[in-house]
């Protein structure tokens, strides 16, 4: 009977009053509970009640604890260490002081690589000078040949400086490597006006994004709020991020190259991406995955688009894989016989006319538009995503056996917030013994 009339209480007992508030508890622990129940002499049904109040306030702490580290992950992986900080620094001031740091890069005897189809080209757009250091001497340690790799890197003006001067004063222990400032492309006035116009609608619809995360108080719909969250990474309105759709005018005398992020290790050679036939399609990519049948090696369409509008539902299928970005073969010469840079930006004026509601914020999902149709698939093998995720889901062995080994995600390996599982496969490419990295104290 006791049994019963305390679920009875428990079942009946709501934790709302009159006017449909939330009721708060007063005690905060189980002591408090019992010298309650025992100096005042409560029924059951009292204390039904103040142990539900006590159980639902706990729950929301937890909750709201929950919610408010994931918020503080990642605003900890918008942040740049000291370390890095620290190395730029030195390196533009090597590049004022040392004219081995402001060596000709490639050296002339080298120039007519950059352009010979005979190369294997490899484009990087960075800001991150040990980013794209780890990227070319995983690359070349791993390389069968590497003397056949020519590298091609793309910064921001900021940035030029110290990019430089590391691979000028590095260039013994590396292949043919172009180090380009976005401030020395001489482009047309109307690719200037368009990549202007690109940025101010990607930067609308981040503002759009937020400000629906804000005025839900950021109370993310569970599964979702990580997503959310990661979609106002600043990364998103990173002006290099965006330009990926420019390649072919970035690059107007190649005709195929791999693109990589500066956030992947290369653990085996890729020298066969350059012989393997597209197909007539454009962007060679991961899209299967190592994990079976209905198993995407990134996300679904889903995960970035609004499919409550007709205008996406009409275009794609919310439950496909989308192509993984990081690690890319491009058809150049194929890109140029398309209108994919053309579609890009109608699909972000699109976005504009229907009110900035079609996709999540980022360069990713206007692209997969751009591109559909246009994608040959790649062995899942050859890139395997998602180390720069709170949690690793790859097993052992398939980490082992990738060829590229992506941190798509907040957590990259740089930061201390990166998977201790994961990082040292990054860093194990670190030029230790250089005087900068061991000053900044990169390694610790």
């Amino acid at each position: 009977k006791i049994g019963e009339e305390l679920t009875r209480a428990l079942v009946e007992e709501t934790d709302q009053d009159a006017n449909g508030r939330v009721k708060k508890g007063s005690l905060e622990s189980f002591d408090d509970l019992v010298k309650e129940m025992t100096l005042k002499r409560r029924d059951i049904r009292a204390f039904a009640s103040v142990t539900k109040k006590m159980l639902l306030q706990m729950e929301r702490k937890v909750q709201s604890a929950k919610h408010h580290e994931l918020v503080y992950w990642h605003l900890a992986s918008h942040g740049i260490p000291k370390s890095l900080h620290c190395l730029s620094l030195r390196l533009t001031e090597e590049y004022s002081v040392n004219a081995m740091a402001r060596t000709r890069l490639p050296p002339p005897e080298s120039v007519s690589r950059l352009t010979d189809p005979f190369f294997h080209h490899v484009v990087i757009l960075t800001d991150n000078v040990l980013a794209a250091s780890v990227v070319i001497s995983s690359t070349v340690e791993n390389a069968v040949n590497p003397d056949k790799f020519v590298f091609h890197i793309v910064t921001d003006k900021k940035t030029y400086t110290p990019m430089h001067a590391w691979f000028a004063i590095n260039s013994a222990s590396s292949p043919v490597v172009e180090v380009k400032g976005l401030h020395q492309y001489d482009w047309p006035q109307e690719v200037n006006f368009r990549v202007r116009e690109m940025l101010d609608i990607h930067r609308m619809i981040w503002r759009r994004h937020y400000q629906n995360l804000k005025d839900s108080d950021f109370s993310f719909v569970e599964g979702s709020h990580e997503q959310s969250l990661e979609a106002l990474n600043p990364s998103s309105l990173a002006l290099l991020n965006h330009l990926r759709i420019y390649i072919p005018k970035l690059f107007p005398d190649l005709n195929k190259i791999v693109l990589l992020d500066d956030d992947v290790v290369v653990q085996r050679d890729i020298s066969s991406l350059w012989e393997m036939d597209l197909n007539g399609k454009v962007v060679g990519a991961v899209v299967d995955s190592w994990c079976g049948n209905n198993c995407c090696p990134g996300r679904t369409y889903k995960d970035y688009f609004n499919f409550s509008h007709p205008l996406i539902s009409s275009n794609l299928l919310q439950d496909d894989c989308t192509w993984l970005s990081g690690m890319n073969v491009f058809d150049l010469k194929a890109w140029r016989q398309t209108n994919i840079t053309e579609a890009y930006s109608t699909w972000l004026r699109i976005s504009v006319s229907s009110g900035l509601q079609l996709w999540q914020p980022g360069a990713l999902p206007p692209t997969l538009l751009a591109f559909k149709g246009l994608t040959q698939t790649l062995d899942p093998s050859w890139h395997v995503a998602g180390l720069g995720s709170r949690s690793v889901k790859s097993p052992e062995e398939i980490l082992k056996s990738a060829a590229v080994l992506h941190f798509s995600g907040p957590a990259k390996p740089w930061l201390e917030i990166s998977n201790p599982e994961v990082r040292s496969l990054w860093y194990r490419y670190v030029n230790s013994s250089d005087i900068f990295v061991r000053k900044c104290k990169i390694m610790n």
